[in-house]
Formats: structure tokens, sequence, C-alpha cells
């Protein structure tokens, strides 16, 4: 089995930030990328940012220069800064890894359960 533990949602201003924290944890034997994606009500889930497993990072255009990606390898992790938060990055956030479980030979996606993320004055 494997789970993928998010947290770090809740309510912000404009303007402010928070921080997601996604561990991922079980019979892991690798993870190659991970990544937020995340979905508002009425739209579909869409890339926020990825980053792969020698750091390489990928953004949405509408969250460059204010959110950051990063990973802890030794940890299974990855976390999302967010900064200067507007209100139409309010949505549900998912964490996303893929990963290569132990005895199994190919890699494949798992998700998160979601964590809300709401920005409102």
């Amino acid at each position: 089995q494997v789970q993928l533990v998010e947290s770090g949602g809740g309510l912000v201003q404009p303007g402010g930030s928070l921080r997601l924290s996604c561990a991922a944890s079980g019979s892991i034997f690798s993870i190659n990328a991970m990544g937020w994606y995340r979905q508002a009500p009425g739209k579909q889930r869409e890339l926020v940012a990825a980053i792969t497993r020698g750091g390489s990072t990928n953004y949405a255009d509408s969250v460059k220069g204010r959110f950051t990606i990063s990973r802890d390898n030794a940890k299974n992790t990855v976390y999302l800064q967010m900064n200067s938060l507007k209100p139409e990055d309010t949505a549900v956030y998912y964490c996303n890894a893929n990963l290569v479980r132990v005895g199994v030979p190919l890699s494949r996606d798992y998700w998160g359960q979601g964590t809300q993320v709401t920005v409102s004055s």
C-alpha cells in the first residue's frame, strides 16, 4: 500500500502565504516526479507545479514567481510554498507522485486526498 498525505491548507487573505506538504509512505521503492495539481469548482484539475527526482521544476504560468516547489527525497516529501496568494488560487490542491512500489516493476501515479486552499478577505 502507498499513501500520500497532504497538510497545510486553510484560509488566507489575499497577499498571504501558505505552505503545503505531502508525505508519501508505504512500500515505496523509488519516487520519480512529484507535483501539485489543483481543482477549482466547475473547472478541470490543472497542474500547478512539478519537480523531478533531480530537482528540475515546472510551473503553470499563473503561479510563476509566486509559488515554489521543493522536495526532500530522504523523507519522500514534496512541498509547495505559496506566496502572494490571490482569490483565483482558491481550489482543492492535490499531491501527485509517480513512483515504483517494492516488488512491482512499473511506475504509476498516486494521488493524495486533497487539501482546501481558500484565499479570501
